[in-house]
């Protein structure tokens, strides 16, 4: 199967422009596809296609997709570059039109930016079948022509890592348990001569004094394990690292404050920011980038149990300050509490946690944008530019003083697990609760529970767990792996 793009005509009635690649083929076939378009119909718009069968004998069968149109470049309105988007759009629909043919190898036209028509067919093809008996017939994206095989290959890395952190997040619970969770991701990173893998058992986690990730784990049978992960791309291994650090919580049934039945299965994914962070890191090794990257994930359960947090009880975290849980369901910042307070012993250059941690932040801003809140402006302007190239964007939230006083102000301890004025602000209380547990000038705290799923909303994925903002990260970690003057 062959994938041909086609741009739209700046004029409604011109003729349509092929790409390059489009233009050698319809030379190949004498002029037969420019044809066949111009006589089945009006101009492919975007993110349509056309299928055409017979024309060569090397490929059977020819998907043109519309590609929009040809200068569409940066769009300050959307913040994303609106080609680099019609290209994964329109090259996915084309790939997965092939898929239903059960074509196992498609040639993919690089639509004048290659890493995005892989980022596209990549991404757009990928499902997860595991425990299927019936299931979808592979098929193998490949670069049509030679011409940009680097930037292809850049894009397969880009997109394999997005698909590493669907896979954990679509996966049941009871397949990727905390341990199952660690051992997955070791044995990702296992051929990398310059990555040291960590598991630390719920010993180790005691002698830590991480009375708050403790707390949250106690209430299941399964034992809480803390990953730690070290990348050392730099030409120093003492260079400062970037600190990732992603919740992993990999089911949440709320504890004993019970989430509503409907809809808790989709809490699989809960520990979305560990995923998203831990194939930061198999990205960044796979790409070789020349940065240090320590990842920390706290990884458990949270269940109702009668070892459970009860409301109102008082756990003390690691830097010493006592937290009354007052909604056993807002845990997530109780793991990431203790694991910032942790990252601060790397000399940071940076620390960035994700989390899927606040309903309130999916009220917000939906699935358009992961929530961003930092102390940081250097840092902001790093991860807004990398999400501007990879299309999954993200949205600067505020930080202010407000929003502190309301989880300091609390009757029993140092602070409340949620703000005094419950659901007003929510995502914000829960970023004002984190800042408490960090005194380094450069952190941000990413919330992605709106962009933890896909319904229809990105072309280019699938229904289910969406892995973003994975490419972001990886984008952004390898802008920081150039920008000698931070």
């Amino acid at each position: 199967g062959l994938v041909l793009g086609i741009y739209s005509s700046e004029k409604d009635e011109g003729a349509a422009q092929f790409t390059s690649a489009g233009d050698a083929f319809d030379r190949l076939v004498s002029g037969k596809l420019r044809e066949l378009l111009s006589v089945c119909g009006p101009p492919l718009k975007k993110g349509k296609t056309r299928m055409f069968h017979g024309l060569h004998q090397d490929f059977p069968s020819v998907v043109v997709v519309g590609l929009g149109k040809k200068n569409a470049g940066v769009n300050d309105q959307e913040n994303w570059n609106e080609g680099k988007e019609n290209i994964r759009a329109a090259v996915a629909v084309g790939c997965r039109q092939l898929q239903d043919l059960e074509i196992p190898c498609v040639e993919v036209d690089p639509c004048g930016d290659a890493q995005a028509a892989a980022e596209g067919a990549v991404l757009g093809l990928h499902e997860y079948n595991e425990l299927k008996q019936k299931k979808k017939p592979a098929v193998t994206p490949q670069l049509h022509g030679s011409a940009e095989s680097e930037a292809w290959q850049k894009g397969v890395i880009y997109a394999e890592g997005q698909n590493l952190a669907r896979y954990l997040m679509e996966a049941p619970a009871n397949y990727i348990t905390p341990i199952k969770f660690a051992e997955h991701i070791e044995q990702k990173l296992r051929s990398f001569s310059n990555v040291k893998v960590h598991i630390r058992p719920e010993s180790w986690i005691t002698t830590q004094q991480m009375g708050a990730f403790l707390s949250v784990a106690k209430g299941s049978a399964e034992p809480p394990v803390f990953l730690e992960i070290h990348y050392l791309g730099g030409a120093n291994t003492n260079d400062p690292p970037l600190v990732f650090v992603g919740k992993g919580v990999t089911f949440d049934s709320g504890g004993i404050s019970l989430k509503p039945s409907s809809g808790m299965d989709a809490m699989r994914a809960d520990m979305g920011g560990a995923a998203t962070i831990c194939s930061t890191i198999v990205t960044a090794a796979a790409l070789s980038l020349p940065l240090n990257i320590i990842g920390l994930a706290p990884l458990c359960e949270n269940m109702p149990s009668g070892k459970a947090n009860k409301p109102g009880d008082v756990v003390r975290a690691k830097n010493g300050k006592t937290i009354q849980v007052d909604n056993t369901d807002a845990e997530g910042r109780l793991l990431l509490a203790d694991a910032l307070c942790y990252a601060h012993n790397f000399n940071a250059r940076a620390i960035v946690n994700a989390a899927t941690l606040t309903g309130a932040m999916d009220v917000a801003l939906g699935s358009a944008a992961t929530g961003v809140f930092t102390n940081s402006s250097w840092l902001w302007s790093h991860l807004y530019e990398a999400s501007i190239l990879t299309g999954d964007r993200v949205w600067r939230m505020p930080l202010f003083e407000h929003y502190t006083k309301q989880v300091t102000d609390c009757p029993l301890a140092d602070l409340s697990n949620i703000g005094k004025y419950s659901r007003a602000g929510g995502a914000c209380t829960a970023a004002a609760f984190l800042k408490e547990f960090v005194t380094a000038s450069h952190w941000a705290h990413l919330d992605i529970a709106g962009v933890m799923s896909n319904k229809d909303e990105v072309p280019y994925l699938r229904k289910g767990m969406a892995g973003r903002p994975t490419r972001t990260l990886v984008e952004f970690a390898a802008r920081l792996s150039q920008d000698s003057h931070s």
